[in-house]
Parts: C-alpha cells; sequence; structure tokens
C-alpha cells in the first residue's frame, strides 16, 4: 500500500530535481483531505491552493492517476470553449476570459466550468487551466467530472507569474507536455533515488530533503 512517507519523499525528490531547470510540480494526495465537499449537497470549490511559479517553456504539473481518479493517460485540448472536443480531453487549457451570460462578473472557476460543462458530452474527472479576471492570473482546477456542472472543484495551483495580459496570452502556448501521469515509486525505487538525490546539483536556495519547500497557502478569496 502507497503510504504519506513515501509521497512526501516523492514530493521532495521533485524540489530537488527542480534545481537541474525544468520543474516538476506533482500532486499526489487527495485533492479534497480535510474538506466535506464531496459529502455535501451541490458543487462545492475548495481553495487553498499553491502559490507557484510556471514556466511554460519546461514546467510540468504531474498527477498521481489513483489518487485523482484519472489514466492510464492524459487527452489535451487547449482552444476557447467552442471549440474544445466534445468527448475525450481530461486536461483542458481553456482560453476563454469571461462569461457571456454575464460579463460583468468576475470570471472564476465555477464559470470556467460551466462553460466546458457545456460543452462536452462525456464524462469523467479532469483538470483544467483557466484565466481567473479577479485575481488575474491563471489557475489550475481538478473536477470531479469536467462534463457535470454540478462537480466539486479544487484549485490546485495559481500561477503567479503569469499575470495580466501576457499571462492571457500565454494559455495559448501550453502543450500536452505540460502535463503528466505522476507514479508514486515502490519502497525500493525510493530508496535508489534518495541515494542519487545525494549527487545532484543543488543551486543556492534549493530545498533540501530534510526541509522540503511549503507551498504558501492561498488566502480566502472567492473562487
Amino acid at each position: 500500500m502507497r503510504s504519506s512517507v513515501l509521497r512526501t519523499l516523492l514530493g521532495a525528490l521533485v524540489a530537488v530535481h527542480a534545481s537541474a531547470g525544468a520543474a516538476t510540480l506533482a500532486f499526489t494526495t487527495d485533492p479534497f483531505a480535510g474538506s466535506d465537499a464531496l459529502t455535501t449537497p451541490g458543487r462545492q470549490i475548495v481553495g487553498g491552493e499553491l502559490f507557484t511559479d510556471f514556466n511554460v517553456a519546461s514546467d510540468v504539473f504531474a498527477f498521481d492517476p489513483s489518487v485523482f481518479g484519472i489514466g492510464p493517460t492524459l487527452q489535451f485540448a487547449n482552444d476557447v470553449v467552442e471549440n474544445l472536443p466534445a468527448a475525450g480531453a481530461n486536461v483542458i487549457v481553456l482560453r476563454t476570459f469571461d462569461n457571456d451570460a454575464d460579463p460583468a462578473t468576475p470570471f472564476g472557476a465555477g464559470n470556467a466550468a460551466n462553460l466546458i460543462a457545456g460543452q462536452l458530452t462525456s464524462t469523467g474527472a479532469g483538470f483544467f487551466v483557466y484565466f481567473n479576471s479577479g485575481l488575474d492570473l491563471p489557475r489550475l482546477v481538478f473536477s470531479t467530472d469536467l462534463g457535470d456542472n454540478t462537480s466539486d472543484l479544487k484549485v490546485l495551483a495559481r500561477m503567479t507569474n503569469l499575470g495580466g495580459q501576457a499571462g492571457r496570452d500565454t494559455l495559448a502556448t501550453f502543450t500536452a507536455a505540460n502535463f503528466a501521469i505522476a507514479q508514486v515509486p515502490e519502497p525500493a525505487t525510493v530508496v535508489l533515488l534518495l541515494a542519487a538525490a545525494a549527487f545532484w546539483p543543488r543551486r543556492r536556495g534549493t530545498p533540501s530533503l530534510s526541509r522540503p519547500a511549503r507551498a504558501t497557502p492561498a488566502r480566502a478569496r472567492s473562487a
């Protein structure tokens, strides 16, 4: 059985490996842990996301399929809502930035999820990136069902370096290479990785294995 210790070790290894250049941001724990979202009627939107820089040219978001109920492969789509495929995609970059039905309302995770659900004819868990007009930056969100406009949502990350119009323009440059399936290694593999980590080069400021980097928790904001 996979343990929380293995997940912690994997997170530390990912943080060290990021010092070589490209960063892999792995999500390997229950996205709704500590929340009653899944047992509360109606859509719940859970914040508390990771605050992070994200380099679209090199960085990767990775997801444990056993935790998120996805896989074994990711199917990617990046477009305005009316051009999204009706079925098949479980990772979506939404390049629609407002709700035509109510342009005065700030565009949040719920608005984006509703637009996606209205376009899809298939069901299933998945992820989407959208641009939050109130925060003026993009966020990564997990949905328990992309095709259902009542599905619960967990905001996983906000990309703090991609604000403003430049950030909106950057959404078009996301590709399938920015998303991956992450598997937690078996214990023997972890031991080998820990041994190898001792020889990885570390830049100044790179977190050590004994003190993994902590994500800055999101302040309470409207989703």
